[in-house]
């Protein structure tokens, strides 16, 4: 579903991204792991379209990223751009008629899950509460890829655990998920497979139980210990 092709991205004389191949097949669940500016939003975002390789191809299902890519795609930005002055359910009633893919059964059963306050407005909701809102926004989709970013970032943890619980209950097997995080211990029971980014640069991809199995350790283990030696 997703091919990565000499890809790099510069800004000046910087790279956030350099010399990623991949291939990401239709219903993998990934975790994009790596510290604070390791790449993983630019990578997100370079799949997505909200920027442009300076070198390489990125092709979904055989088209560049695009508006008509972005049909079947769903992004969770880690930067909350909600509209504060509105009240929770004029929000969730207005993002859904962009939608053609929109479920009102799983808007329904996530509002319930995450206890979503409806008639609050918006800039009244914890910081929590809001990622929640954010992430019932993304899974209330049919789409075929979601790309997380750092859905866990700067959370309380009750609200960590709900979203790592509401992502596993709606995630279907044909349906590709991209996690980015480097909170890792709470969600790589989450992860099929593991692409570790530093520096822009894949270090480390494999299936997780593997990468278990080599190294006698937990994907957090591996990770505290590759990036941070």
């Amino acid at each position: 579903m997703i091919e990565i092709f000499d890809l790099e991205k510069r800004y000046g004389f910087t790279y956030a991204i350099r010399d990623i191949n991949l291939k990401i097949e239709t219903g993998e669940f990934i975790g994009l792991i790596g510290p604070n500016g390791s790449g993983k939003t630019t990578l997100l975002k370079l799949l997505f379209g909200y920027c442009r390789p300076t070198h390489g191809h990125i092709r979904i299902n055989g088209q560049p990223p695009s508006p008509k890519t972005n049909s079947f795609i769903t992004f969770y930005p880690e930067i909350d751009s909600l509209y504060g002055n509105m009240r929770v359910f004029r929000l969730i009633d207005w993002y859904s008629r962009f939608f053609t893919d929109w479920n009102k059964e799983t808007e329904k059963k996530l509002i319930e899950f995450f206890n979503i306050p409806l008639n609050k407005y918006v800039r009244q909701l914890s910081k929590g509460f809001r990622a929640r809102l954010k992430l019932l926004l993304s899974l209330s989709r049919d789409a075929d890829i979601f790309l997380l970013d750092e859905p866990l970032s700067g959370i309380d943890p009750a609200s960590r655990d709900k979203i790592v619980s509401a992502i596993l209950r709606e995630y279907r097997e044909n349906q590709t998920i991209i996690f980015s995080t480097h909170i890792v211990s709470e969600a790589e029971t989450l992860f099929e497979r593991t692409i570790f980014l530093m520096d822009g640069s894949v270090i480390l991809d494999g299936k997780s139980d593997d990468l278990r199995e080599k190294y006698g350790k937990s994907i957090d283990t591996i990770f505290r210990e590759e990036m941070y030696a």
